[in-house]
């Protein structure tokens, strides 16, 4: 390959490269264009170019460069590392909402086979409500209407609740993790489990208002459903990119091109993790309170709009 072919092919990384080491070497505030958990594997790409360049006699001022950004990021990359404090407040606060907006179109992908799976079932259910049976066992739906036809959720004590934040916390994080490693089958398993959670979703919902307990079904969910399908779907949205790097790993092995992807998706994974927990202690000590229905619609109101805004504004400044 031509230097200048090879040049025009890296510019842009060697450039935000070099950002990056200017980010960290003058301790700016914010996150730097290329993302901590990014960094080894941005480190590894760049030293394979300098070796490429020296191997096929590239010009001494392209190799001089790069022999200069390679030395300052391996400065970097063993430095003393900041308080876990920071680091955490960083990738939460920032890098988090910063890669949902580069991975965009994933998560796209992944919100619409939760929703157009659901608007399917919901229309079904709702046009014929014996299909239900169809989604739902007997068990399932008898709890499903005892729950939200005789709700007593105000007999609960406080060591309830808490007894209910662990179990959210457990059942949430786990059909989030189940969602972003069905990703390694080829993305199939994430597309699946989007899917029925989705169809699941309608068909409840449906059902719920053929029942005529709509109200309080709404009512509960719609405060903790903000933080927690908008989760989903971005675990979901993740299981996607780890099934598109082992389907086109490009130039890499599908092994290289599998950890860069979970490199990318990690800060979203940990947001997903934040959001969960949040969702959990909201489901728990907020939704089984008996307030107006105009107080709880208000309040799932702010909670999408708190969510929306977090994922659009959040980090922006570092962009």
């Amino acid at each position: 390959m031509k230097q200048q072919h090879f040049e025009a092919r890296q510019r842009r990384f060697w450039d935000a490269m070099a950002r990056t080491l200017d980010h960290l070497e003058e301790s700016r505030p914010g996150s730097p264009p290329i993302a901590p958990a990014e960094f080894p594997a941005a480190c590894r790409r760049l030293a394979h170019h300098l070796a490429l360049a020296r191997q096929r006699g590239y010009s001494l001022a392209l190799t001089d460069w790069l022999n200069t950004l390679v030395l300052r990021a391996h400065r970097q990359l063993h430095r003393q590392p900041p308080p876990l404090g920071d680091r955490l407040r960083g990738l939460l606060l920032e890098e988090f909402p910063r890669a949902v907006r580069r991975q965009w179109p994933w998560h796209l992908a992944s919100t619409l086979c939760l929703v157009l799976s659901g608007a399917l079932l919901f229309m079904l259910v709702h046009t014929q409500p014996e299909m239900v049976f169809a989604v739902l066992d007997e068990q399932t739906l008898y709890n499903l209407e005892d729950m939200y036809s005789n709700r007593d959720d105000l007999d609960r004590g406080p060591g309830d609740d808490l007894l209910m934040f662990g179990f959210y916390i457990y059942n949430n994080i786990g059909i989030a993790f189940r969602t972003f490693a069905g990703g390694l089958l080829l993305g199939v398993g994430a597309l699946f489990i989007m899917v029925f959670n989705g169809g699941f979703l309608g068909a409840v919902s449906a059902h719920i208002l053929h029942i005529d307990a709509g109200e309080a079904f709404f009512t509960f969910v719609i405060a903790h459903g903000a933080p927690e399908l908008v989760a989903i779907c971005l675990a979901g949205g993740a299981g996607l990119q780890l099934g598109a790097a082992l389907l086109a790993p490009g130039q890499r092995s599908r092994l290289d091109a599998l950890r860069a992807a979970a490199g990318r998706c990690l800060p979203v994974i940990a947001g997903v993790v934040l959001f969960l927990v949040a969702a959990a202690f909201i489901e728990a000590f907020w939704s089984p309170r008996a307030f107006a229905p105009e107080v709880k619609y208000s309040v799932g109101a702010l909670s999408w709009l708190l969510v929306a805004a977090f994922l659009a504004l959040g980090g922006r400044h570092a962009d």
